[in-house]
């Protein structure tokens, strides 16, 4: 990558940000542009900063993740938000999603995985947590708002329907691409229409409402 991915650390355990920071550090690809011990300063930093990735805790004194995320995601959505917690909570990971959240991390993920996740953010993909994934798709505990009805179905094609399952689970286009045996040019072709008809930006978001709207429950053959 012949840029470097800027990345703003807002947490409120100084360890912790000290331990990710020298982690990135030893990537060539990874700048660590600025930290934050709050909510509050992270916003503030995420303004002046510009980061392409923000690695956000959720629970934190004073300002939280989730006020956060909701203001950096309204007034910088170029920039790519991921909340890294200790949470499991489902509507934790719900709540986040809706705020405008790129991705889910629980802490305790893989040296590799974090590093994977922050570069496919940076790319502009939806990374969650294999745990947490789980969760939404099984309805966030509650069953779906709403069964897709016939109506509701008559705004898909059938491959587009295969494609929001896809979406649904978490996959990549390269995942869906070979999963449905497509080129992954195709597939991005329909993730873009799904994303217009939906009048929607983010793949998390097109999950979420996959999930409650039956989609996720939905088998194809």
């Amino acid at each position: 990558m012949s840029e470097k991915i800027r990345v703003l650390l807002v947490d409120d355990h100084t360890l912790f940000r000290s331990g990710i920071k020298s982690l990135l550090q030893r990537n060539d690809d990874f700048e660590v542009v600025g930290e934050a011990g709050d909510g509050l300063e992270g916003i503030k930093r995420a303004r002046s900063l510009k980061p392409d990735v923000t690695l956000l805790d959720l629970h934190m004194p004073g300002v939280s993740g989730l006020e956060a995320v909701k203001v950096i995601a309204e007034e910088m959505p170029e920039v790519s938000v991921l909340m890294l917690t200790v949470s499991e909570d489902a509507q934790d990971l719900v709540d986040a999603l809706r705020a405008g959240a790129s991705g889910y991390l629980l802490k305790n993920i893989e040296t590799d995985a974090l590093i994977d996740a922050i570069r496919r953010a940076a790319q502009g993909e939806s990374v969650v947590s294999q745990q947490m994934t789980a969760k939404l798709i099984q309805g966030v505990r509650n069953p779906p708002k709403a069964e897709a009805g016939s109506g509701e179905r008559d705004r898909f094609s059938p491959r587009e329907r295969d494609i929001l399952l896809s979406l649904a689970h978490g996959e990549s286009n390269k995942e869906i691409a070979r999963k449905l045996d497509l080129a992954e040019s195709t597939v991005k072709i329909h993730v873009q229409n799904i994303f217009k008809k939906l009048n929607m930006s983010s793949r998390v978001q097109v999950a979420l409402y996959a999930v409650e709207h039956g989609y996720a429950q939905t088998k194809h053959a």
